[in-house]
């Protein structure tokens, strides 16, 4: 299999050494997947953007959906990078596994959520009529249904990314869902 190095700033396009300047800024550092997509000189650009875009959903919301997707996909990379996310937007570590689960016994709309995104990523893309019904009746609209999907998707690209890739994971490791 072929063995992906981390590209340094030194070594991508002008247009990503300005996009790792200003994840250095912003986070401290350029997370190794990010890095990887500057393989491309567009990738990285077009990921920043659409994880950047405005969206009807809250920042705790689309956490739920990145910990659901990745956990279905079994993305170690980004189960690391959406745990430690997660903490950041006020969940706790048996709140994160339980999402990663698929489900938030702790607030009934986020459990619509977490079992709609489930049910969609398992299903590719065809959950079960009750998993849809629930998610309106939590109080989502069809707004909220075009920008989960938007991030179900985001999170599917970063998940086969490093499914392929398997570049080293720069975030503390999560926890495995079975050891829960």
């Amino acid at each position: 299999m072929q063995n992906f190095t981390i590209p340094t700033r030194e070594t991508v396009s002008e247009n990503n050494q300005g996009l790792f300047d200003n994840l250095q800024k912003g986070l401290g550092f350029v997370p190794n997947l990010y890095a990887t997509f500057a393989y491309s000189k567009n990738a990285l650009g077009t990921y920043l953007a659409l994880q950047n875009a405005k969206s009807s959903l809250r920042a705790k919301e689309r956490e739920v959906i990145n910990l659901v997707v990745s956990q279905v996909n079994e993305c170690r990379y980004c189960l690391a990078a959406h745990t430690t996310l997660g903490k950041m937007n006020g969940f706790s570590e048996e709140q994160i596994l339980e999402l990663r689960a698929g489900h938030a016994s702790f607030d009934p709309k986020l459990n619509a959520l977490a079992t709609f995104v489930k049910e969609t990523t398992e299903n590719h893309g065809r959950p079960s009529a009750a998993a849809v019904d629930a998610f309106f009746a939590a109080g989502y609209t069809n707004e909220s249904l075009i920008d989960t999907i938007m991030v179900i998707g985001d999170k599917i690209i970063s998940n086969y990314f490093h499914g392929i890739t398997q570049i080293p994971v720069d975030f503390p490791e999560a926890v495995a869902l079975e050891m829960a």
